[in-house]
């Protein structure tokens, strides 16, 4: 199964130019996408999703791939974004930080309480990308995301940012944690997943981790992001709310049954305690030998 978590999406997207990349989506194999629409500052306290409902079929009647919404918050100052994170989590089905500084790139790889972290490699930043950092953040279980399309639609100096930037991020995390995905904004944006990964090969990125990019890495933050909307501490999955009628008449019933479960227990004891007794003990318990030379001294002898 493949995975895309960055179809461009805004606003002013038309539902035809919408239907038409999703279903490019599908006949190049992608089973699920993601809607990406980029905030900007400052964020809303209440936010509300601004997508469309999700499609299920095009006009045709061709298949779509499974439709996610994701939002992309650009960091510049990490202190004023961090506490809009819960309630953007509530609306969105992934969230995403792009860092625009070094301290916000640090502060999204050691603390930032998100999955991805995306970044605009077409540009020079004014930092390096440090192993320490980059390490943490793979190891916290947070992934860095390459967006093909940014490539495609630069010019020529941001295409020398966007390898320089690769090579350097391949380098310091060894290749691990990576999310590849297409940040198009139209179908003409969208690539084969062979074509890329064959691309990324000749910057570092081998054709193994290359695929897990498209498969197996975002498919764990899609899985675990699920489990943290719809689960307690990654455990219990809530699925409905009982009412207050409920939960007495549950407890009603869990009483009776321990209470009906405490008199069968208590029957069991008596009966074999009345088993283990002899008829003319005087309510001693014995022992089987000495039951049965007290049964043959009360019988009766017979007359010759």
């Amino acid at each position: 199964m493949l995975y895309d978590l960055n179809l461009a999406w805004s606003p002013a997207t038309t539902a035809d130019r919408l239907l038409q990349t999703l279903s490019l989506a599908h006949s190049l194999g992608y089973a699920t996408v993601a809607l990406n629409h980029t905030l900007e500052a400052p964020y809303p306290a209440n936010p509300t999703s601004p997508f469309p409902p999700r499609p299920e079929a095009s006009p045709s009647g061709s298949k779509l791939p499974h439709v996610l919404h994701r939002a992309t918050l650009p960091v510049s100052d990490p202190a004023a974004s961090s506490y809009r994170l819960h309630a953007l989590a509530n609306v969105y089905d992934i969230i995403a930080v792009r860092p625009l500084t070094e301290q916000a790139f640090q502060n999204a790889c050691l603390t930032l309480d998100v999955p991805i972290i995306s970044l605009d490699l077409t540009t020079q930043f004014p930092f390096h990308f440090r192993p320490k950092p980059c390490m943490a953040a793979v190891s916290r279980g947070v992934r860095f995301e390459i967006c093909y399309g940014q490539l495609l639609a630069a010019d020529g100096r941001g295409r020398a940012n966007f390898i320089g930037n690769v090579t350097n991020l391949f380098r310091t995390t060894r290749g691990r944690g990576f999310i590849i995905s297409s940040e198009a904004k139209a179908a003409i944006g969208l690539r084969g997943p062979a074509d890329v990964v064959n691309m990324l090969s000749v910057w570092g990125l081998t054709n193994e981790k290359g695929i897990e990019g498209f498969r197996s890495t975002p498919r764990s933050v899609v899985v675990n992001e699920g489990i943290k909307r719809n689960g307690f501490r990654g455990v219990v999955r809530i699925v409905q709310t009982a009412t207050r009628e409920e939960s007495g008449a549950a407890a009603g019933a869990s009483t009776e049954v321990s209470q009906a479960s405490q008199n069968t227990s208590t029957t069991k004891v008596a009966q074999s305690h009345k088993r283990k007794k002899g008829e003319n003990d005087g309510g001693q318990l014995l022992s089987k030998p000495r039951a049965k030379k007290t049964k043959l001294a009360a019988a009766p002898v017979a007359d010759t």
